[in-house]
């Protein structure tokens, strides 16, 4: 078949050799005679599904042992809750950096539960940029400091992160897996797994143990996360079938060269693309500044939204799926996570010079 090139920002593409692998196993899971999908969670055979993701995990992200991973469901969006019922006393309040929709929707949650402020925006810019001017040393009041490594929707990523004495939070949905990052810098990370760690149904949890003890014993049991830390994220039924494909997603990261193979690919997939942009002599506009630019999503406008229509139509005719921009920015997005081969931003990347040409 004719597989398309995937610029969907989520869920979104996965290895053509996951797919495959998941295909041939389908129906006969390890001679089992059933589906990963039809085994019990409390079978041996999902229990080495389960805890070879979590280490494979742990081994690619260089996760220490004072760190505990966990498979939780909800997506981020529960995790906006679940963060602040569990680590924002009612004496302490919950610092955010605003860089797009996703920590915008992060800061209403908590701002239901406790006291919230803001302690950096890109917001008047329309998001355009990372924010990185700001300090924590005088935040005495500080339960966690909140940020979102990278924006779908506005095309940032943080390319430092903070250095802070207070526990630092990431939403890191959209690009874990994508670059290497130092663990020990973050108290906790959480990712929804339909960009870079497989299909929609699992997020993953890397929570340091020490803040874990202090989560809040008072939330219902399924929000606490001491209750999954305790039962292996097995307390009620896991999305078996995501968890599985996250350990071929894991697998196949390895057999690729591990995560400096992965951002050296990244990084020169994401030059193509902005070199098309940048030559083209202001056709096509960056919606980011270049030191913010985001390696996962690429976003930028034409010069009118007839042109933008033309252009995502002429796309689809040449099997280039999923660019369109989101509505709070206009125009046009690809996400190029790491699963979009190098040839699909080639191909998008002669097309867009192609179709500048032409108009």
């Amino acid at each position: 078949m004719n597989r398309a090139y995937n610029f969907n920002a989520g869920p979104s593409a996965l290895p053509l050799a996951v797919l495959e692998k998941a295909q041939s196993e389908l129906l006969n899971f390890n001679g089992t005679g059933m589906s990963v999908m039809e085994l019990s969670h409390r079978s041996q055979a999902y229990d080495e599904v389960h805890n070879k993701a979590k280490q494979l995990l742990k081994e690619i992200l260089r996760v220490p042992d004072s760190y505990d991973i966990l498979f939780l469901q909800g997506g981020a969006s529960l995790q906006f809750a679940m963060i602040p019922m569990n680590f924002l006393p009612q004496e302490k309040k919950a610092y955010f950096v605003l860089t797009g929709s996703w920590s915008e929707k992060a800061l209403k949650e908590a701002s239901k539960i406790g006291k919230t402020d803001v302690i950096a925006s890109s917001k008047e810019a329309n998001y355009t940029y990372i924010p990185y001017d700001f300090q924590t040393e005088n935040l005495h009041d500080a339960a966690y400091l909140h940020i979102t490594s990278n924006n779908t929707i506005f095309g940032t990523q943080w390319k430092k992160f903070p250095k802070t004495n207070i526990p630092l939070i990431a939403d890191m949905s959209s690009d874990i897996l994508s670059r290497e990052i130092n663990v020990e810098q973050f108290d906790l990370i959480y990712a929804g797994a339909q960009k870079n760690l497989g299909p929609s149904g699992v997020t993953v949890v890397i929570i340091r143990k020490d803040l874990l003890e202090k989560a809040n014993n008072y939330v219902p049991t399924i929000l606490n996360y001491q209750t999954h830390a305790n039962k292996n994220s097995l307390y009620n039924t896991p999305p078996t079938f995501a968890i599985y494909m996250l350990s071929l997603v894991l697998e196949w990261v390895q057999t690729e060269g591990g995560l400096p193979k992965i951002e050296q690919r990244n990084k020169e997939k994401a030059e193509i693309v902005y070199r098309a942009i940048d030559e083209s002599e202001g056709f096509y506009k960056p919606h980011a500044h270049q030191d913010s630019r985001s390696n996962m999503n690429v976003t930028f406008t034409l010069p009118s939204k007839e042109l933008t229509q033309q252009f995502l139509e002429k796309a689809k005719e040449q099997n280039l799926i999923g660019l369109n921009g989101h509505r709070s920015v206009g125009g046009c997005r690809a996400s190029i996570y790491n699963a979009v081969p190098l040839e699909a931003c080639e191909k998008l990347a002669q097309f867009m010079a192609d179709f500048r040409k032409k108009h």
